[in-house]
């Protein structure tokens, strides 16, 4: 084969003149630039080569993060030039593929369906992922041109090639306009599909009483509209009903919060144990004690030997007295000995009003049968405090020290674990103060002890003092981690920032279980997130932690263990408005979103049973009265950008008011100055942890602290120089540690 040495030559010189921009590239994406990247193309476009866009591609591919992915944050006219460098590329790669996909979708929402299908083109043989949202596309794109026959055409493709793909039901939705017959095809074998449910609803405005399609939307959809389609079930069609019919029913209440519905709908379903117990549950969080009583009495009576009825004799217990309260606990510690340490915790509260003796060998029974159990650590802390207040700070600390040896899981440890470092350091213990504290900070790092460990230690975190004046480096991930759940076509989708199409795909591939898997259920809070429902997601993430199989506590353990899972827990939401107005207010940005994830969870809508509103939940007398010293007269409480600028002058007049002090100023915007300044009277201010702990209204108390929490998560989240020192904390740690359990402390 002869070689045509002019044109190598050629080549080569070109891929000379281009090196210095290559390294340009490749470093940009070292540093974590690549926001730069657009910029450079556009300034470069006319000298830098297709075939370096593809070599760039396969090297990042191999070596790092790829080009592409950070583009999709971008607004299409951003990232136009970039994408059509990338996906006109010679090699192929990722990259391209994953180009040419956003590419079309930018041209698509512009219908522009010419140019998306000559981007289109052939992709689906390269980019297999997609390859049925690549046809569903192209048949977009189609209509986009008005030829509805090859868009037809595209969409039957779609059916005959992909038929059990979750996007053939887009496909049959888009014939069913055509020909109603593919609309029962996609009712029949995509029951499961957003785009099936809107079929229904459709059909249901000419026939609202068709049985047959009410329970298909009772079983297979997820939103809070299926509410009023379960609701004309149970009032309209109860006899009809079958107990299948009323498990779908019950589970969809269950799991909207329904609990006293929900109770009356497992009550008629299949009898089990998760049934019955979920019927005395929802009628007991109702307050129907009586009926929940009888409830969970039929519970113990046909399964008693189920892990089901060990929590229905809890409930029990609690809602009777006396030697029937006792007796259902005996039970419990005899037949259950998971249950027992609880069982025994509350057996002994009641003998305290029958017989102390027995009420102190109860409680040593606890210790010494289940030293690791939540309830030897909530005794353990209720002792320990006691010793606390009375001043014998050794007593106290002998009492909860082992909490953080023997229950470093309890809700207890990391207070435990902080306020034996506060007594070690007022006993004199240095070093084992700082034990604990390095404890608290390694074992529980997202807790609000652990920031108030970081403080005694004396990292530069900010304390009650000066952290309003705090401004510190805020990074956020540029490129979307992948989803712990869901299909890698549903993945791909999220990666490349297109919502919508991976909220419809993931719905779809979920169907119509109520009870998620621990990982389904996070990557759901991810995509409601993605629709502006934080409180929601903040709330679906948090019940994870109720999950009790060993399988799915593992599992909510590995989740935590991942910067995507807080960065879900701990969103950004409103970052321009927030970052803008705590700038104006010389205020930490940082303070200012803890503030407002405690206040709203970032519903800009939201609004208390007083009245409270919007982000920072003004009250309007409040809002009106800032209004009026911004001399603002045209605002909207739930208006975000309004709402944060009148949020953050008050909390910048409540800093006024205590000298800069956040921990009286963040107290005030709960509770008001009128009570936080009496406290400041009552109480000692010069510790402030004694003072937090000191707080009467418990409201106050649990708000500053999760206030404050949240300031220490957004701090060792998104601030890289925090992040980095926990990282290289944890690892020093692990031989540090035993100090706080091995080492004896005494006068």
């Amino acid at each position: 084969m002869k070689t045509n040495h002019k044109k190598s030559r050629e080549i080569k010189k070109k891929k000379k003149s281009n090196q210095g921009r290559k390294y340009i590239f490749l470093l940009l994406t070292i540093a974590g630039l690549t926001w730069l990247v657009p910029k450079v193309f556009v300034k470069f476009k006319d000298q830098i080569s297709f075939d370096f866009a593809a070599e760039k591609v396969e090297i990042e591919e191999n070596t790092g993060p790829s080009l592409v992915l950070p583009l999709a944050s971008l607004k299409p006219e951003a990232r136009l030039t970039s994408l059509e460098n990338f996906a006109n590329a010679e090699t192929r790669s990722r990259d391209r593929n994953r180009a040419r996909y956003l590419l079309a979708s930018d041209l698509i929402s512009q219908y522009e369906g010419g140019k998306a299908i000559l981007t289109l083109k052939g992709l689906e043989k390269d980019y297999p992922e997609l390859a049925p949202h690549i046809l569903l596309k192209r048949a977009r794109a189609y209509e986009l041109t008005n030829d509805v026959t090859k868009a037809t055409k595209t969409w039957k493709e779609l059916i005959k090639t992909y038929p059990n793909s979750p996007v053939a039901a887009a496909a049959l939705y888009k014939l069913g306009n055509y020909d109603s017959q593919y609309w029962d095809q996609a009712i029949a074998e995509f029951p499961n599909h957003p785009l099936t449910h809107s079929i229904i609803r459709k059909r249901l405005e000419n026939n609202p009483d068709n049985l047959d399609l009410l329970l298909l939307l009772a079983r297979y959809e997820r939103t809070y509209l299926t509410d009023k389609i379960r609701d004309r079930l149970v009032l309209e069609f109860p006899s009809k009903l079958t107990e299948d019919d009323w498990q779908a029913i019950a589970d969809g209440y269950w799991q909207d919060g329904e609990y006293r519905k929900a109770a009356d709908a497992y009550s008629k379903a299949t009898p089990n144990p998760n049934n019955l117990y979920r019927a005395g549950r929802g009628l007991h969080i109702n307050g129907n004690t009586g009926e929940a009583k009888r409830a969970y009495q039929k519970l113990v009576r046909q399964f008693p030997d189920a892990q089901e009825t060990s929590l229905g004799l809890i409930r029990l217990a609690s809602i009777t007295r006396g030697g029937e309260a006792l007796d259902y606990l005996d039970i419990i510690i005899e037949k259950f000995p998971n249950r027992a340490p609880a069982a025994l915790l509350q057996q002994a509260k009641i003998l305290d009003r029958i017989n102390k003796k027995f009420a102190n060998q109860a409680r040593q029974k606890l210790l010494d049968e289940y030293p690791q159990s939540e309830a030897a650590a909530e005794y353990r802390w209720e002792v320990a405090s006691k010793y606390a207040k009375s001043g014998n700070l050794l007593k106290a600390w002998e009492w909860a020290q082992p909490i953080t040896t023997n229950n470093t899981d309890s809700s207890f440890a990391a207070k435990a674990g902080f306020w034996v470092g506060k007594w070690a350091s007022q006993l004199g213990r240095q070093e084992d103060a700082r034990a604990a504290f390095q404890y608290t900070i390694t074992n529980h790092f997202q807790s609000y002890y652990a920031w108030r460990s970081a403080v005694l230690l004396g990292w530069d975190v900010g304390n009650f003092k000066n952290v309003r004046k705090l401004d510190p480096e805020v990074i956020k991930p540029e490129v979307r981690s992948i989803p712990p759940a869901g299909s890698e076509s549903f993945k791909e989708l999220y990666l490349l920032g297109l919502d919508r199409e991976a909220i419809t795909l993931f719905q779809a591939e979920i169907g119509n279980r109520q009870e998620l898997t621990v990982e389904e259920q996070f990557t759901e809070a991810l995509l409601l997130l993605k629709q502006g429902k934080h409180r929601k997601a903040i709330n679906h993430i948090w019940s994870l932690q109720l999950r009790e199989s060993p399988e799915e506590i593992a599992s909510w353990q590995n989740l935590r263990e991942t910067s995507l899972y807080w960065q879900t827990l701990f969103p950004f939401p409103y970052n321009n408005p927030i970052f803008s107005w705590s700038q104006e207010r010389n205020l930490n940005p940082l303070l200012v979103i803890s503030l407002i994830r405690q206040e709203s969870s970032f519903e800009p809508q939201i609004q208390s049973p007083v009245g409270a509103t919007g982000l920072m939940q003004l009250m309007p007398a409040t809002g009106s009265w800032v209004a009026q010293q911004l001399q603002l007269n045209d605002y909207s409480l739930t208006n975000p950008n309004d709402n944060i600028n009148l949020g953050t002058w008050y909390l910048d007049h409540t800093h006024d008011i205590y000298n800069n002090n956040s921990l009286l100023a963040v107290a005030s915007y709960n509770a008001g100055p009128g009570n936080v300044s009496k406290w400041v009277r009552r109480y000692n201010t010069n510790d402030p942890d004694l003072f937090v702990e000191k707080i009467p209204f418990p409201e106050t108390k649990g708000y500053v602290e999760a206030v404050f929490s949240n300031y220490w998560n957004y701090l060792r989240i998104y601030n890289p120089e925090i992040s980095k020192l926990i990282s290289q904390y944890t690892n020093q740690l692990s031989i540090d540690e035993s100090i706080v359990s091995n080492r004896e402390l005494t006068n």
